[in-house]
């Protein structure tokens, strides 16, 4: 990879933005509006619809953003003098973009957008895992006992569980027959989250599928070895209890020696991280839920990977995505983003954006091996809506915080509650964008026949401030195929950022301090630790002795 990376700030871009910023700070965005009639529509971007091209299958509006056309303009001017076309290419054509573990990262190859790196390939091991998916669905995989089996229970974490789960959450309704398996995750080491499972579990009907790249991951072997204990229990310990196990992982061996049959072992190529990995064998547990539209889903991903790889940056949607993203972070000072889905089936998606935007480019180590003075990524949070309205919406009106706001709305059918719920979605955006100022809120008062010391009393409690900047994506329909562009999209928005930060989203070293810390803990060695927490591992252990 030519790497011409050069520190942002250095860029000219970078500082004509810096003079941008401090124009615009300050000013209400409502005025934005007032002067310039069209801002709407020019600062939205759509997705065509592969199968009705006079169709969008995605509309993007940045228009409640703190921006004007020279701002787009100058931030457009960044990603080329920061090499981002450079960077698009060597993404699409495998090569060594995760330059500190020296590799390509060609998910995009499990969805057919690009080929899979020479000297490598996804047939043979996604055929078999496709095969094996479908005979569950099928009702065709039977059991120690001779039942079929008709539950399946995915034990992973991180990335080989937000994804899977988020999918299927938001897939399985819309996709499952009479012959569909019921689909469980299990993620957390804390032994009442296996345990909640289990309970409504049938060991003669259920398999379990451990999703672990190295299989070496501590909380995913807890509790997978908890899951061979309760079928042992459960089924006698004569029981053929590799008829109930599965594994996503490459260490063949190791799973092996688990006690998973071979063929029961589904390798993911190396180049596949495990924050983009729900398009590759870790989707398993999806396509078993799905059934044949988990290729609409692969389609959906498809359609983004070539608008980001072909559509030049005034019209990206991943591309603005970024961009504004780093506006918000780096020249206006928003440090959090909230991911506010307006969908049940997408409860899950604030957890799977938080492993993707914090775990990929929250690094402060550049290309070049020097430290960045700028942030890199947002703190992100969120919750579904409507239920967030009545949580941390409060926050965001009143609140002293300026907060980046993600609404992601799919239209739906024109049923009265899904009215309600996109109508609400709207409603919000604008209003946490125009806010309520001191005599609107007078006004309001005066409108509910209060005394008019009342209305002087109570009206600055009722003042919003406004100016939560947003960006509004609007989704025909939440299925399949607008899904799969839905996460691609925020793939190539992480890729987009981290490219012109000059970071490596794709690997995750920070997280193994952590796991270092934790193995230091479990081995004893205390000593090795600061003073507060050997004191406070010698008091979980008093706590132990005294249950």
């Amino acid at each position: 990879m030519t790497d011409n990376f050069i520190v942002p700030q250095r860029l000219r871009a970078w500082t004509a933005l810096a003079s941008h910023a401090q124009r615009l700070i300050g000013r209400p965005l409502p005025t934005l509006f007032a002067d310039d009639p069209g801002r709407a529509k020019r600062l939205s971007l759509s997705l065509g619809s592969p199968v009705e091209p006079d169709r969008a299958a995605i509309v993007a509006d940045f228009s409640k953003h703190l921006l004007d056309d020279a701002v787009l303009a100058e931030l457009i001017q960044l990603a080329r003098e920061a090499h981002l076309d450079e960077g698009i290419h060597c993404l699409f054509t495998g090569e060594q973009v995760n330059f500190t573990e020296g590799r390509a990262a060609a998910h995009m190859a499990m969805r057919g957008s690009c080929p899979p790196p020479p000297g490598n390939s996804t047939g043979v091991s996604s055929l078999a895992m496709r095969a094996f998916a479908f005979a569950l669905r099928d009702g065709n995989l039977i059991g120690s006992t001779g039942k079929p089996l008709r539950h399946l229970v995915n034990i992973g974490i991180g990335g080989s569980d937000l994804g899977p789960r988020l999918v299927s959450e938001a897939l399985t309704d819309l996709y499952a027959n009479e012959s569909s398996p019921r689909v469980d995750f299990v993620a957390n080491i804390d032994p009442r989250d296996i345990a909640a499972v289990l309970e409504r579990s049938d060991a003669t009907d259920t398999l379990f599928l451990v999703s672990s790249k190295s299989f070496g991951t501590a909380e995913t072997l807890a509790n997978a070895e908890a899951a061979r204990q309760w079928l042992r229990a459960s089924l006698g310990s004569d029981a053929d209890i590799g008829a109930h196990f599965a594994a996503v992982s490459n260490a063949e061996k190791t799973a092996a020696a688990f006690g998973i049959q071979p063929d029961r072992i589904f390798p993911l190529p190396e180049w596949v991280g495990g924050r983009y990995s729900v398009w590759s064998a870790i989707g398993l547990p999806v396509l078993a839920a799905i059934g044949g539209a988990f290729d609409e889903f692969l389609s959906g991903g498809w359609a983004m990977d070539e608008h980001f790889r072909t559509t030049p940056f005034e019209r990206n949607i991943p591309v603005w995505l970024g961009l504004i993203g780093l506006w918000n972070t780096d020249y206006l000072a928003i440090e959090t983003l909230a991911a506010l889905p307006y969908a049940h089936g997408l409860r899950s998606f604030p957890a799977w954006l938080q492993q993707l935007e914090m775990e990929s480019n929250g690094k402060h180590t550049l290309r070049d091996g020097s430290e960045s003075l700028l942030h890199t990524a947002p703190i992100v949070w969120g919750g579904a809506g409507t239920t967030g309205q009545h949580a941390f919406y409060q926050l965001l009106y009143q609140g002293t915080r300026k907060v980046a706001l993600d609404f992601i709305v799919p239209v739906g059918e024109d049923e009265p509650r899904q009215r309600a719920l996109v109508e609400n979605a709207l409603a919000q955006a604008a209003a946490l964008m125009a806010g309520r100022d001191f005599n609107a809120s007078r006004a309001a008062l005066a409108r509910r026949g209060l005394p008019a010391a009342e209305i002087e009393r109570l009206a600055p409690h009722l003042t919003c401030t406004g100016n939560q900047p947003s960006t509004t994506l609007l989704l025909p329909k939440l299925d399949a195929f607008h899904l799969g562009a839905l996460l691609a999209l925020y793939e190539h928005k992480v890729f987009v950022q981290s490219w012109i930060w000059g970071i490596n989203p794709f690997d995750q070293y920070g997280v193994e301090l952590g796991k270092e810390m934790a193995r230091a803990l479990a081995l004893g060695h205390a000593g090795a630790q600061d003073a507060s927490t050997a004191r406070l591992a010698a008091v979980a252990e008093s706590f132990r002795q005294q249950l």
